[in-house]
């Protein structure tokens, strides 16, 4: 059966499809032609002098497009980077009209991702991304840790009832049906006092912005500067302060880390990239984490500077 479908598809080949012999094709390939024979010569007449893609040799002789691929390479036959056979009119086709328009209100407003644009709009999701990169709108980062669509709490409500009412992160993430780390990450970003532990006071004044203490640290400023980072004030959500997080490398994340005693989201707050990818960066680059339990180095010595 299957050789009568390959010799079907053989016989259906129009005379447009195939050339007479060329000077690269060899002698008998006419005759190999009429037989319904696919020599590596022929693969490589129609792929070199009739400019036909692998794709269309395969679908001609009914032969795997792997194994026309293996032929030409077999026959010493220069092969094309992929896509470079389509015409530049399919390449750089214009863009439906409203189709702009459609993408910054799905993307933007309706915060739909690249994948369920792809669906709505049918246009692949690769090229979803590359056409809002072309169309000036500012993507938002990937992935479950995604900056922008975290959620977030209030400003009112966190300055209600944690700043005057002196609830702890944990019960207004239960009041609210939030974390704690999402109720402290929330003040961190908008800019609200955090106090440093918890709902106990500490000598002197009890409440800091943690960006303000971040800069105001000596060894955090000195990596900061080691490393070019600029410093970005306080005030608005994460992606605003860092549209383009920093990038992370081994020896930033060491010395904010280990050398700063900084925590994860210390780092994120400076650098601008979330504490989860902070995290998985220190386990791809091997970096030890600390023990758990108990402020950290940065909070210890915040605090005796305080005292």
């Amino acid at each position: 059966m299957f050789m009568q479908d390959r010799d079907t598809q053989a016989s259906s080949v129009s005379s447009d499809d195939i050339a007479p012999p060329c000077a690269y094709c060899a002698a008998g390939a006419r005759e190999a032609m009429a037989a319904g024979r696919w020599p590596p010569e022929r693969l490589a007449h129609l792929y070199l002098c009739r400019g036909l893609s692998t794709y269309r040799i395969a679908e001609l002789s009914g032969l795997d497009r792997q194994r026309v691929t293996r032929a030409l390479r077999a026959a010493d036959v220069p092969l094309r980077p992929r896509g470079s056979g389509r015409s530049g009119t399919a390449r750089h086709r214009a863009d439906p009209p409203g189709l702009r328009q459609l993408m910054a209100e799905l993307y933007e407003v309706r915060r739909l991702n690249s994948r369920q644009i792809a669906v709505i709009t049918g246009v692949p999701e690769r090229t979803v991304r590359y056409r809002l990169r072309q169309y000036g709108i500012q993507t938002r980062s990937r992935g479950g840790w995604n900056r922008e669509d975290r959620q977030t709490v209030p400003a009112e409500t966190l300055r209600d009832l944690y700043g005057q009412q002196g609830m702890t992160a944990a019960e207004i993430g239960t009041l609210i049906g939030a974390s704690r780390k999402t109720v402290l990450r929330s003040a961190h970003a908008l800019g609200v006092p955090v106090r440093a532990g918890r709902s106990v006071a500490l000598p002197g004044p009890d409440e800091i912005e943690m960006v303000k203490a971040l800069y105001g640290d000596d060894l955090i400023v000195a990596v900061l500067d080691a490393h070019d980072i600029p410093r970005v004030p306080p005030g608005g959500h994460i992606w605003e302060r860092f549209p383009e997080p920093v990038p992370l490398s081994t020896a930033l994340v060491k010395d904010l880390y280990w050398s700063c005693g900084a925590g994860l989201n210390h780092i994120e707050l400076v650098t601008g990239q979330p504490a989860m990818t902070v995290r998985a960066f220190m386990r791809r680059a091997g970096i030890p984490v600390r023990h758990q339990g108990g402020r950290t180095p940065f909070l210890r010595r915040w605090q005796r500077t305080q005292g």
